[in-house]
């Protein structure tokens, strides 16, 4: 048969075929993954140690088929067996370590024969790879550039000098003695991280994203800067549980910045604007970016209390950069209407609403329970939060489809019907195919049962919502499996920095740049966190910073421990929207196709009050206590006017002439700067009063005594 006979849907050639049963193997693997997860939340048969082991090999493998997939598709073959090799030898691996695990963790500590040294160097080749893979050439120069210096520190000159470690003894750090990439960092990611990602996965399989949206749309019809808004709300809710900057940007911002620009905005402004809200929903309650779980650890106190001590600081930054975005987008091009029927065909009805509120609601809560009332750990809470979701996520959509049947009413399976017709059963492919079965008595009853069966509404509803678990178990393993990674990679840096003596040196330094002068020291502690954070996912960041920046403000400076960890924590985030690199930016610039510079000059007006918070957690740690109380709610309430303070410095339109507008403009910043950081409430109080007066006879120069809203100027 010629190749013009044999067409692409008829005989799908050998890649297609291929890539097909790759993606299905990735399916296979994420189930196999959450199997092993789930498993070990349950039962917890082996230790914490052993199960990290075989999770980090399960997840690199699903990883690896994935990116196969992608190989295979484009047709680079070099690509792929590189890949093949990097599976073959994480398998080897993992089989080996975990089946002699006992003479690993137990006998052999600290000793290792020569084949294993070698399969240890195969292991780091393969980690180094995929992080570059995964994160690009910065995360592979800081990985190697770490393992070079614990190497050869004794070439580096100053400070920062020493003795240089043994290749055999880094090899003992990395992988034999299961530290280093198998250490606490990826052990936290198997046992809290994972559930929680699984969960998020389920979120989005579910259509939690299209619920959020839909509340937002419906929110901004009573918000003068709607569009703007709702891009802010949901790219932050959404951020919080993807857990990077970056990703949380290509994801929401695909949607979010082509609509702000539809209404109006500039690309750069709508660029601004989502760069903004994705770097910020990194510290947003319950979830953090993950990070919650890892202080949580670091600092040996319940999760719960971490979400409580991080609720005043979100509620600050929240608010403030929602006031930003309505003075920015109202001042370009006025008020925005966000019609509904552009983006949904119907509106919920009020039994859909329902259905929606017991699928995410009830789950969620179980969360806040399990977590705050039984102070359950974060894996058991995760465990009943993840079969809750299961469990509601398909019964309540059977449950509406039997009432829908008996009632007559529409469901949102109702696209799903249609495709179960009589029609689609005559004309498809299915009827043509079984035609020799037709011919069979016994045979066709029974498949015409079974079809008629399948074309009841909650039959098929079950069908649709099993897959909707598996896609979720799917997206899940896909978003965890480059954090798992990169995780892995960071603990590994970690520990050789940690071995050769890295936080106490930059305690030194920082001691020495500063003059023993705390602020100094807390703006010089913020610039290497950002320099840190550059482009990581939120909790890779963290960690670093936590563990290098961090015990410098605690044991020199006596900063409280929760309170220097939420600063290096902000500080670090703020790396998405700090140029010259600002990765968050970088994205949505390259989506709304507009100067990353303007861009991120926009950003960066915006997000100005979270380049301040950090450093009134200093000096009001009290906001960043694991109890809120009348204390802290006021020291919340004075640093919330000096956030606004600052946006209207920035971002109001005053409509003075240039020459009396910079000036008041820059002395509203540094006054709501100090009234943030100030320890003394009283002065607090008289920076707010004298924004007060600033403002008023500002307004009073531009309106007269008329203080109206602002109207929309030409851009």
């Amino acid at each position: 048969m010629s190749t013009e006979t044999a067409g692409p849907e008829r005989t799908p050639g050998t890649d297609s075929l291929t890539a097909n049963a790759l993606d299905n193997a990735v399916t296979v693997g994420a189930l196999f993954l959450w199997a092993i997860v789930l498993w070990w939340a349950w039962t917890q048969d082996i230790g914490r140690t052993q199960y990290g082991v075989l999770f980090l090999g399960a997840v690199l493998s699903v990883y690896i088929l994935s990116e196969a997939t992608e190989s295979v598709r484009e047709g680079d073959l070099l690509d792929l067996l590189i890949l093949v090799a990097c599976g073959a030898v994480i398998v080897t691996a993992t089989v080996y370590i975990y089946t002699d695990f006992d003479a690993f963790y137990t006998r052999r500590q600290g000793w290792a024969t020569d084949y294993e040294y070698r399969l240890a160097w195969l292991m780091i080749a393969v980690i180094l790879y995929l992080t570059w893979r995964s994160y690009g050439n910065v995360f592979l120069a800081l990985i190697g550039g770490a393992m070079l210096y614990a190497m050869y520190g004794y070439y580096v000159p100053g400070l920062f000098r020493h003795g240089g470690l043994q290749n055999i003894h880094m090899l003992q750090m990395l992988i034999t003695d299961l530290g280093g990439f198998y250490g606490t960092l990826t052990q936290l990611t198997a046992a809290w991280i994972a559930p929680f990602l699984l969960y998020a996965g389920l979120l989005f399989a579910f259509g939690a994203f299209d619920l959020i949206l839909r509340i937002a749309i419906v929110s901004a019809r009573y918000i003068e800067s709607g569009v703007a808004q709702t891009a802010v709300i949901s790219s932050a809710i959404i951020g919080s549980i993807n857990g990077s900057y970056a990703a949380n940007a290509g994801m929401t911002g695909s949607f979010t910045i082509p609509t702000m620009m539809d209404s109006g905005l500039s690309g750069r402004t709508a660029a601004g604007i989502e760069g903004t809200a994705s770097t910020s929903g990194q510290v947003l309650p319950p979830v953090m970016g993950a990070s919650a779980f890892v202080m949580a650890t670091k600092l040996s106190i319940p999760y719960w209390e971490i979400i409580v001590a991080g609720l005043i600081p979100a509620a600050i930054l929240v608010l403030s950069i929602l006031l930003a975005v309505h003075y920015t987008s109202i001042n370009e091009i006025g008020g925005q209407e966000m019609r509904f029927d552009e983006y949904f065909e119907d509106e919920l009805t009020r039994t859909d609403k329902i259905v929606q509120g017991i699928r995410f609601g009830v789950p969620f809560l179980i969360l806040l329970v399990t977590l705050g009332y039984f102070q359950y750990t974060v894996m058991t809470s995760a465990l009943y939060t993840i079969v809750a979701m299961v469990i509601l996520g398909i019964g309540t959509p059977v449950l509406h489809s039997i009432y829908a049947v008996r009632t007559g009413a529409k469901t949102k399976t109702a696209a799903i019907d249609g495709w179960w017709t009589a029609e689609w059963w005559s004309r498809g492919r299915v009827r043509p195919r079984l035609s020799t079965i037709g011919r069979l008595p016994l045979l066709n009853e029974f498949v015409s049962a079974a079809v008629w069966i399948r074309r009841r509404r909650p039959v098929h509803t079950v069908l649709a919502e099993v897959g909707n678990v598996i896609r979720g178990f799917r997206r899940g393993a896909v978003i965890l499996a480059p954090i798992a990674i990169i995780l892995a990679a960071v603990n590994g840096v970690v520990d050789l920095l940690m071995a050769t003596g890295v936080p106490p040196r930059i305690a030194i330094m920082l001691m020495q740049l500063s003059g023993g002068v705390l602020l100094i020291a807390v703006l010089f502690g913020m610039a290497v966190c950002i320099i840190m954070g550059v482009g990581m996912p939120t909790v890779a960041s963290y960690v670093i910073v936590s563990t290098l920046v961090a015990p410098t403000f605690i044991t020199v400076f006596n900063v409280p421990e929760l309170a220097a960890h939420f600063m290096v924590f902000y500080a670090a985030v703020l790396a998405g929207v700090t140029p010259p690199v600002a990765i968050a930016v970088v994205v949505a610039s390259g989506i709304a196709g507009s100067n990353f510079w303007r861009s991120c000059g926009k950003a960066i007006t915006i997000a100005a009050p979270l380049f301040v918070l950090p450093i009134s957690f200093v000096y009001h740690p009290e906001i960043v206590s694991t109890t809120i109380d009348l204390h802290s709610l006021f020291s919340g309430a004075l640093i919330m006017a000096g956030a606004i303070t600052i946006i209207f410095a920035l971002n109001y339109p005053f409509g003075l002439k240039r020459w009396v507008g910079l000036p008041l403009r820059f002395g509203l910043f540094w006054l709501g700067s100090y009234i943030m950081i100030h320890p003394e409430w009283m002065l607090q109080a008289a920076g707010i009063g004298l924004f007060a007066v600033v403002f008023s006879g500002a307004k009073y120069v531009a309106n007269g005594t008329e203080l109206r809203s602002p109207s929309p100027i030409d851009r």
